[in-house]
């Protein structure tokens, strides 16, 4: 074979090689898009009971943008919205989580009126909320309560079902009965800055 043919057939196949690569890039994915990093805690769904009373104590009123940070399948931010005609924002680091709570929200109708964000709840901004419902583990409230106290505006609610806030006393505490057990939940208001208190028992730094 001659150096022109050797040549001609070599450009032949680095171009059908580069078409099958374009190919293959343009092809769409079905993989959920990757875990930011584990999640803080375990998912365990509210009871429904537990839903209708954190968004009582909220005080949730038609307009107010309600976040759910762990919002896990979407039921309490769907309640919000569904229920007092809020706006609602879904926080979860798990992307499997934001997917349900997004298709759950299409089943209820309130898609529209919902945000659905795959971040972390240490760093996804916050400061436009009304009321923000949590339902953590201990030492992820505290670790959390610096973000709440110094980027929420002053009168925004935090409802915690379950879990306290260290030595941030909250200013009302009701119980639930669902599921056998009576059940904790408790309210805070975000202050003025110059009524920002002061902890004894500040958590240490997380680590990203």
């Amino acid at each position: 074979m001659n150096t022109a043919r050797r040549r001609w057939l070599a450009g032949i196949l680095v171009a059908a090689l580069a078409a099958a690569g374009a190919g293959c890039a343009e092809e769409p994915s079905n993989r959920p898009p990757p875990t930011l990093r584990a999640p803080d805690v375990p998912y365990e769904p509210a009871a429904p009971a537990v839903v209708n009373e954190m968004l009582k104590l909220g005080r949730i009123a038609p307009g107010n943008t309600v976040y759910d940070l762990g919002c896990g399948d979407g039921r309490v931010v769907i309640a919000a919205v569904r229920d007092y005609a809020a706006r609602g924002v879904c926080v979860d680091i798990d992307p499997r989580r934001i997917a349900e709570a997004r298709a759950n929200a299409a089943k209820a109708g309130v898609s529209g009126r919902i945000e659905f964000r795959n971040e972390d709840l240490f760093t996804t901004r916050i400061a436009d909320a009304d009321a923000v419902m949590l339902f953590l583990w201990p030492e992820v409230n505290l670790a959390l309560r610096p973000r709440l106290l110094e980027e929420l505006k002053p009168g925004t609610r935090v409802v915690s079902h379950w879990h306290t806030m260290g030595a941030w006393e909250p200013e009302r505490t009701v119980h639930v009965s669902a599921r056998g057990r009576s059940r904790p939940l408790y309210l805070w208001t975000i202050p003025r800055p110059e009524a920002r208190p002061v902890f004894p028992d500040a958590a240490p730094p997380r680590r990203p």
